[in-house]
């Protein structure tokens, strides 16, 4: 579908281009820019409202700044498709986040405009002031480093590490601009969302800041001097009129505002002041997630990535199956979570700012008070839940799994060095599809089955999803001191009938799904339903293969290895994970250890850098779709008989 951008936008392939219009056309490119990313997003899909709330600081910034001299940092990067489509990638923006398109985060290797790449929260400020020295260093005196990071994405700790520092370097240009919205994907919680609440909602301080700014600019005897009193009467009035000192400024960072992120001619205005002010400072602007989208701005969280809709009437387009589906896996964690906590009243529920994504929200509105979201936050989820855990609570932390990565050091050294047993759920375990590698849950079972006092195990379907999530939480396991890793993906299971009944499930004890004869396939994890498929492919064509789940790669099954090894002189193992590390090293670790000899060949995640689209397109590329498991065994098989016949 062919869709046009405005007369302006049109005119706009890069910032330069945007640079020579007069200024006064600027709230027209907005309105363009706003409605081009509504009409795109609305056909094919991808985040939304983040992207609708900075329009018109996207356009001001690429206006007022030289970019891409000047670096222009984007916090996690949903906010950034205003950015993208003003540089340079505007006619082929709707190949975003489909295979083989463009990405939908920004990307170092996409754009010399993408001066970050960007998909995980709070590194903008650290990124930034590492440019701004970067070129003090390289004697650079007028480059400007600019963040840009949400109210959401500044409670990560990270941010006031770098904030912290940068307040030490009193010549750096770095601006960090706040983008003020009162939401990440959902709504921000915490004392941070408080403060800033006050400082927006301050009635008096914002119009007597207004009239002493306006006073003072019509007072030009004051020369060179005007910036020094203006500093002292804005301190004055933060101190007099607000109920807490600035927080900003005791981090030793200039701070302005709030202003109205939405009043495009205004942030010009401010933004080319800014940028004549030396050293680190901080605008704090005032914005609406969704802007300019009733709906969206009503719905902020439904809003956030929506998939297609109908622009005209608001309706989000979803496929109405003609028989009963299979639940995401989120949702049965999350209904199972709290069937569980019905059940035993020492369970809690903890997730860093992602309630809805892994259905946590289900705990938090039917047991607010066992249901915690700390905020974008995973080092302090962890440490957080292993507090609890001494406690004597049963601690269900979820994270994705690429999230997880950040809190590593706490996994090891609060949780398991110490014996804590600590519940963590890894959703979005293997390929997250369109959010591409930033995303990804490819390294969890490496990184996890190292540590010692760990259990790593992943679910097949949903009842199995269930038993492990059972099996975690009963007195006899907690007892044993151990962390347990349950690792599920993003999107379907195969069950639509998924309420079965509850059981335990021996820890350290994997599945036989299929008898065979010429070839073993070993997998973990959901990514065992292609390996059924394949077994099917290949018996229609004389192949038997026998098929089995592990359930655990930590403790491996040795019984049921023992058993692969002494039938079969090929093996194949799959993996929704990296293939460096992950449960088919483990198989291989076994099979040296034990003194077996046998052709193995380990399907997974390769060792490099996976890019975005659908699941399933991802896999195909790997090497590990039904037909690709089918593939290898038909060569493994075919191998075998050829040198039979030269021997």
């Amino acid at each position: 579908m062919l869709i046009t951008p405005g007369k302006l936008l049109s005119q706009i392939s890069t910032p330069q281009d945007l640079r020579k219009l007069d200024s006064s056309l600027l709230p027209q490119v907005s309105q363009e820019l706003r409605q081009y990313i509504i009409d795109l997003v609305s056909v094919y899909g991808g985040h939304f409202g983040a992207g609708l709330g900075v329009v018109e600081l996207t356009v001001a910034l690429h206006y007022v700044f030289n970019t891409p001299d000047d670096q222009l940092i984007w916090d996690v990067g949903h906010q950034a498709y205003g950015h993208k489509i003003l540089t340079g990638r505007r006619d082929n923006f709707y190949t975003n986040r489909l295979y083989g398109g463009i990405s939908g985060f920004p990307k170092r290797k996409e754009s010399v405009y993408d001066s970050f790449g960007v998909g995980h929260s709070s590194t903008s400020i650290s990124a930034a002031l590492g440019m701004a020295v970067g070129a003090q260093l390289k004697g650079i005196k007028n480059q400007q480093s600019i963040a840009v990071i949400g109210d959401g994405a500044m409670t990560g700790g990270m941010a006031f590490e770098a904030m912290n520092h940068a307040g030490s370097l009193n010549n750096t240009n770095l601006l960090i601009i706040l983008n003020d919205n009162c939401m990440s994907i959902d709504p921000n919680v915490g004392a941070l969302k408080e403060y800033l609440t006050d400082i927006t909602t301050s009635h008096t301080y914002n119009r007597v800041k207004e009239e002493v700014w306006n006073l003072l600019g019509k007072m030009s005897h004051f020369g060179k001097s005007a910036r020094e009193v203006v500093s002292r009467v804005e301190d004055g009035l933060k101190a007099t009129l607000l109920r807490q000192s600035n927080l900003f400024e005791s981090l030793n960072l200039r701070y302005f505002g709030p202003i109205d992120g939405h009043d495009v001619d205004h942030l010009v205005h401010v933004l080319n002041d800014l940028k004549n002010i030396p050293g680190p400072k901080l605008l704090h602007c005032v914005t609406v997630k969704g802007k300019g989208f009733a709906p969206a701005e009503k719905d902020q969280t439904k809003w956030h990535a929506p998939g297609k809709f109908d622009k005209i009437t608001g309706e989000i387009f979803k496929k109405v199956p003609d028989k009963p589906q299979p639940p995401k896996y989120q949702d049965v964690f999350g209904n199972t979570l709290v069937e569980l906590a019905e059940q035993n009243p020492k369970i809690v529920g903890v997730t860093p700012a992602m309630p809805s994504g892994s259905s946590m929200n289900l705990m938090m509105k039917a047991m607010p008070s066992r249901a915690f979201d700390v905020g974008i936050a995973e080092q302090h989820a962890v440490t957080f839940s292993a507090g609890m855990a001494t406690q004597g609570s049963v601690v269900f932390c979820n994270i994705y799994s690429t999230f997880m990565q950040r809190a590593y050091d706490q996994v090891i050294h609060d949780v398991c060095i110490q014996e804590v047993p600590v519940i963590f759920c890894l959703d979005r375990a293997g390929f997250a599809g369109a959010d591409g590698p930033t995303h990804h849950g490819a390294y969890d079972i490496a990184y996890m089955r190292c540590i010692p006092s760990m259990i790593v195990s992943a679910p097949m379907n949903e009842q199995e999803l269930r038993n492990l999530m059972y099996t975690a939480q009963l007195d006899e396991t907690q007892s044993q001191k151990h962390a347990f890793t349950i690792r599920y993906p993003r999107g379907e299971g195969m069950m639509p009938q998924w309420r079965t009944p509850l059981e335990k499930i021996e820890i350290g004890k994997g599945r036989k799904i299929r008898n065979g004869a010429d070839v073993a396939i070993l997998t973990i994890g959901h990514i065992g339903n292609y390996a059924v498929q394949s077994c099917e492919i290949l018996e229609k064509e004389g192949i038997s293969a026998a098929h089995y789940d592990l359930r655990f790669v930590k403790p491996l099954d040795e019984t049921l290895l023992h058993e692969v090894f002494q039938k079969f002189d090929k093996i194949i193992t799959v993996e929704d994970g990296c293939i460096q590390g992950g449960m088919g090293s483990a198989v291989l670790e076994f099979m040296a250890d034990h003194g077996y000899s046998a052709k193995l060949k380990r399907l997974g995640i390769p060792d490099r850098v996976v890019e975005h689209g659908e699941q399933i397109e991802l896999h195909r590329e790997c090497g590990f779709d039904p037909e690709g498991i089918a593939k290898t065994a038909r060569e493994m098989i075919n191998t075998s008989v050829l040198l039979q016949k030269t021997l």
